[in-house]
């Protein structure tokens, strides 16, 4: 693996990453050489994010139904009314991202998570919309004794398809499922950080490696952050993003029987009223996912299985040489 994938200095890094989760309330101080946390860690790999926004239309809301943010951003859990709160004054849209960290004895796991209350369109001929958006991404990063590990590969969600890549210099290739491309890192500057680079479509924001997807136009590029900020406008080149814990108590995980949040397993409730669908085909019911929904019908591991047994899914989508053990340290989707 090459030097550029790796961080030394251990003292360093983990001090850096320690005093800011400790400013922002998400970790407490540990000693210079403690094992690093899982908010560190899923801080230190979280994408750089392109977020391509297009402000077409009146359901584009002036290109607001195109940013990221959390599910209860009109400040409940209900997620039958997201479509119509989005466009209403006084909701805030600040960034956030969810994650979630799934432990072997071999690797990490890191699943991100990137929510939008709306899946828009402005076509009036067969393209349906629908309430709520979930896409996201697995990165998958090797235990090799160093403090964040090595960065190996990552699987994409576009709608209900996934997507494989590996960075420059990884030792995975292809397996049951050929790779897709190449997973770019591109530095900080808000850590000075290598952070892999995502990017999503306006719209229906499916969601690639970059530049399989890139801004065109109008677009936000959101940064890892221990802070949420609002874009400044449709064309915001440096917005940061702030994590949150899909395990945190009251968290995703803790409301996936929420009947107001989730219409079934894993699929997030929205209806169809308000505005949406019209002028457009349809507007369609509980059709956004959460992770442990995520699925590509089309490939050998199952429903939710990205998230929550992503060492098949490895296993299944790449050719690993050395040790990959399947047995779980840590993993709170299983219990």
């Amino acid at each position: 693996m090459l030097d550029r994938f790796r961080i030394t200095g251990r003292s360093l890094v983990v001090a850096v990453l320690t005093a800011a989760l400790t400013t922002a309330g998400l970790a407490a101080p540990t000693p210079a050489g403690a094992a690093v946390t899982q908010a560190q860690l899923a801080l230190r790999w979280a994408p750089i994010h392109y977020q391509d926004v297009d402000a077409t239309g009146s359901h584009a809301l002036s290109g607001r139904s195109d940013y990221i943010t959390k599910v209860d951003f009109d400040g409940d859990l209900n997620g039958r009314n997201n479509w119509d709160r989005t466009g209403q004054a006084g909701v805030s849209l600040a960034a956030h991202v969810y994650y979630s960290v799934v432990e072997t004895s071999t690797h990490w796991y890191l699943t991100y998570l990137f929510f939008h209350p709306r899946d828009w369109t402005d076509h009036p001929f067969f393209e349906t919309e629908h309430e709520n958006d979930g896409e996201g991404v697995l990165l998958v990063v090797e235990r090799d004794g160093s403090d964040y590990g090595v960065l190996r590969a990552a699987v994409t969600v576009a709608h209900t398809d996934f997507y494989s890549y590996t960075p420059s210099g990884s030792t995975w290739s292809s397996g049951r499922e050929s790779v897709d491309g190449t997973l770019q890192l591109q530095s900080s500057p808000h850590d000075g950080f290598l952070h892999p680079v995502t990017a999503q479509e306006a719209k229906g924001h499916g969601l690639k490696a970059f530049p399989q997807y890139n801004i065109n136009g109008d677009g936000l590029v959101y940064y890892p952050s221990t802070v949420a900020e609002t874009p400044s406008s449709g064309d915001d080149r440096d917005v940061r993003y702030q994590l949150i814990d899909i395990f945190a108590s009251g968290g995703l995980w803790a409301q996936r029987a929420n009947t107001s949040l989730f219409a079934s397993a894993g699929t997030f409730a929205g209806d169809d009223s308000g505005d949406c669908g019209a002028g457009t085909y349809d507007c369609t019911t509980n059709s956004a996912n959460a992770p442990w929904g995520w699925d590509d019908g089309n490939d050998l591991p199952g429903r939710g299985q990205l998230a929550t047994d992503p060492a098949k899914v490895a296993v299944e989508y790449f050719t690993i040489p050395g040790a990959l053990s399947r047995t779980y340290t840590s993993n709170a989707y299983q219990g």
